[in-house]
């Protein structure tokens, strides 16, 4: 057996043949891998640009684009896993700040990144859009300080938001 499929021994989700949507919020159907080149520093992207959550005060649904950026240590989230977790917020009620701590968090305590940033785009909703954005550096590492930078130099130049 190769080292790579070594590494994916344990996962559930991965060439099951099936989704089973969790009908609410679950961070345990998150799964993760270990990373085949931990000695290396990288960037990993995830886009979903079909994320959905409910207001917890109306029930209404809020969508969003989302953005989750990470910069992996021994760990990595199997992608089918974060999918089916992000469609675990669809019948979840909670602001919108909340769902991207929470997304953040959740995946902190999975894998222990060296840095992670989310970023929601939330769509407008009676003439106000809310894009909340979060991060994390490991603690004592260049990663911390690389945390700091970005948080204070967010949204320098913020995006137009004439599209939405």
């Amino acid at each position: 057996m190769s080292e790579k499929i070594r590494a994916l021994t344990g996962l559930t989700q991965l060439g099951s043949g099936g989704n089973v949507v969790p009908s609410c919020y679950d961070p345990g159907v998150l799964e993760w891998f270990e990373n085949q080149h931990p000695e290396n520093d990288y960037w990993v992207t995830f886009n979903c640009p079909e994320f959905t959550s409910l207001c917890p005060k109306t029930g209404q649904p809020d969508f969003a684009s989302l953005t989750i950026q990470y910069v992996p240590a021994a760990r990595m989230v199997e992608s089918k896993s974060l999918k089916l977790y992000l469609f675990s917020f669809r019948n979840h009620g909670d602001f919108h700040e909340d769902c991207i701590n929470t997304i953040m968090k959740d995946l902190i305590a999975l894998l222990a990144p060296r840095y992670i940033e989310v970023y929601g785009r939330f769509l407008p909703r009676g003439g106000i859009s809310i894009d909340p954005w979060c991060n994390y550096g490991a603690a004592g590492s260049r990663f911390e300080q690389l945390a700091d930078e970005r948080f204070r130099l967010h949204n320098l130049n913020p995006a137009r938001v004439d599209n939405r």
